[in-house]
């Protein structure tokens, strides 16, 4: 009799894992995101605005019968968690969204308004719809669905919506410190990736590089000392090093190559710009990415030599004067209080991180993705870092990224989002949160 218990029990749970997917409503979903579009969250000059749209999440998963928290990251900017509990003890599993998006730009270069949500034919247009509001409304419909089915699972679902993901990512980091992580077991990261199966995803360090010389005379620059050759000889030193990054570990399948892009170059760093000026400072601001077998700190040491190098170089050609201009000019005593300084300062590290191919989340989803599809899921990487960054790097979390919309949308004019990938992610989504926890 136990043995034909559990048999009819296996045959049944198909069944209702179906009923879960049929009842994850088309217009509903559509209707969903466009809202979550409506209201617009756009972080502008690092300040917090995604309060609107985190409070309006925050009613949807009380009216879901969800419990729900609302922690302030900092001013205009909460994070909200909301938990279904399962039945008994078992895993947490992590559905990871963020509701802050980037600057609209120009709303005048847009073919629809950026915050209407407009439906047009298959596809959303609006800022968010791709990155990543779609994939918002998706996670919070396959939750919705779990939950009105009354479906057995083990554990609990818990969605982290989160602030800040397109800054510093205040949001994770204070999810993390305040404990949060220590409960889940796995997370699903949920971004604009083409609905691939993404286990691994770039690492970023962000830096800043200023050199400091003297102001003068555009007409007499030997009066002074003009910072900005001594950064082009930085620059053309890490576009060597990148190469010979490129050199020892070669394109990662998943990620490529790594690199080194110089992305901001400011001179003055305060102050107009003027032509017959030679500046005092200036600035230069680096994306770097990084791919697995790359060290950080091996890194960090490598740029903080060149720029140590460079320096040192520019000191001893002032001290001794071996420098045609400048041993005129000091013969002349023009030159003298001009000294030079370059700084290095790494204010942002985001690890690479991997997921193996055995992990139980990796494998609910690729087993979710070929019941839903009939098809093998395709495999890949995250060319940016994701707030799964530091779940993992901080928090040891194992993550899978996955989500509708094309990868080359994002942060672009006119982003869109098309309704059926979007009715797939939902379904994957559900499918997967029920793999994982499902006895």
């Amino acid at each position: 009799m136990i043995q034909n218990s559990k048999l009819k029990t296996a045959m049944e749970a198909p069944l209702k894992i179906d009923q879960v997917l049929k009842s994850i409503e088309r217009e509903a979903l559509i209707t969903l995101t466009q809202e979550l579009i409506k209201i617009p969250s756009v972080r502008r000059q690092d300040r917090g605005n995604e309060e609107k749209v985190a409070l309006f999440v925050a009613h949807y998963l009380e009216e879901m019968g969800l419990d729900v928290v609302i922690e302030e990251v900092e001013p205009g900017s909460p994070n909200v968690i909301g938990i279904l509990q399962g039945e008994g003890d078992g895993p947490c599993l992590m559905f990871e969204c963020h509701t802050d998006v980037v600057t609209e730009g120009d709303p005048s270069e847009w073919k629809y308004n950026p915050f209407d949500g407009k439906l047009i034919g298959n596809r959303i247009y609006g800022r968010g719809a791709c990155d990543t509001k779609g994939n918002l409304a998706a996670a919070l419909k396959a939750v919705e669905a779990i939950s009105r089915s009354g479906i057995a699972f083990k554990g609990k679902i818990l969605l982290g919506i989160l602030a800040d993901e397109e800054g510093l990512m205040r949001g994770v980091k204070h999810f993390i410190r305040h404990g949060w992580a220590n409960r889940v077991n796995a997370a699903i990261i949920c971004e604009p990736v083409d609905n691939h199966l993404c286990i691994t995803q770039k690492g970023a360090l962000r830096a800043e590089i200023v050199t400091t010389g003297k102001m003068s005379h555009g007409a007499m620059p030997l009066a002074g000392l003009n910072p900005i050759p001594p950064m082009v000889s930085i620059l053309e030193k890490l576009k060597q090093l990148e190469e010979e990054e490129i050199e020892r570990l070669g394109k990662d399948r998943f990620l490529g190559y790594p690199s080194i892009t110089p992305t901001v170059l400011q001179a003055p760093v305060r102050g107009e710009p003027q032509l017959n000026v030679v500046p005092y400072q200036c600035r230069a601001l680096l994306d770097i990415r990084t791919i697995p077998g790359q060290s950080h700190e091996a890194l960090k040491k490598q740029l903080e030599d060149i720029v140590k190098e460079e320096e040192g170089a520019v000191c001893e050609s002032l001290r001794s004067g071996s420098l045609r201009e400048i041993r005129e000019e000091l013969e002349k005593g023009l030159s003298k209080g001009i000294s030079f300084q370059a700084k290095l300062n790494i204010f942002e590290d985001r690890p690479w991180t991997k997921t193996s191919m055995e992990e139980p989340i990796v494998q609910a989803i690729a087993k979710a993705y070929q019941s839903i599809t009939g098809e093998e899921p395709v495999y890949d990487g995250v060319p940016g870092a994701t707030d799964g960054t530091f779940l993992t790097a901080w928090a040891g979390i194992p993550i899978v990224t996955i989500g509708a919309g094309k990868r080359m949308i994002p942060h672009q004019k006119d982003e869109w989002v098309s309704v059926e990938d979007l009715c797939l992610t939902a379904k994957l989504y559900a499918a997967s949160a029920l793999e994982f926890l499902t006895p």
